[in-house]
């Protein structure tokens, strides 16, 4: 299949640069019980780069339809610029109409585990800038098992976005 045209799906640029802002540190915790109970309320804010996408048009060639799918990775970094790690995830479109809806899949690898991220994103079809989106976690591995909460991502430059995890 041919691409889609980048003006079409541009959350999914937004997400990967996916799912981006405070520095990650590695936990030494060696008890999982004292991890969870530590990243309890913990907030972690990374810059996501986009690093690669690829765009399945239903249409190819055609409008946006429901059914496109947009695969991506982005790479993770701190606010001192290191980088931290990567997500890599997929966003397909369910709705066309009303500046567009997609549900996403992503996964943050971080030092000390991953975590698990889905939702909706909306007016991914509208010009301008990827929208912002709010996303819950499902769970997560190692240092982040069974982690719970929610993705705030914005915006913040081309193929920039910031990231911030908020661990319930």
């Amino acid at each position: 299949m041919r691409p889609i045209r980048a003006a079409c799906l541009g959350t999914a640029t937004a997400l990967v640069a996916l799912l981006a802002g405070a520095p990650v540190a590695a936990a030494a915790a060696t008890d999982t019980d004292s991890a969870r109970t530590k990243d309890k309320g913990k907030v972690i804010t990374l810059i996501g780069r986009l690093a690669e996408q690829t765009r399945f048009p239903v249409n190819p060639g055609g409008s946006p339809a429901q059914g496109d799918r947009t695969v991506f990775r982005s790479t993770l970094f701190d606010q001192d610029g290191k980088q931290v790690g990567e997500t890599g995830g997929t966003c397909d479109t369910t709705r066309v109409a009303n500046g567009g809806a997609e549900v996403c899949i992503v996964t943050y690898t971080l030092p000390g585990g991953q975590i698990s991220v889905q939702g909706m994103v909306f007016g991914h079809l509208n010009p301008g800038p990827p929208p912002a989106f709010d996303n819950g976690i499902t769970g997560g591995t190692g240092e982040y098992d069974r982690a719970r909460g929610s993705v705030h991502a914005e915006t913040i430059a081309p193929g920039t976005r910031r990231f911030t995890i908020d661990l319930d």
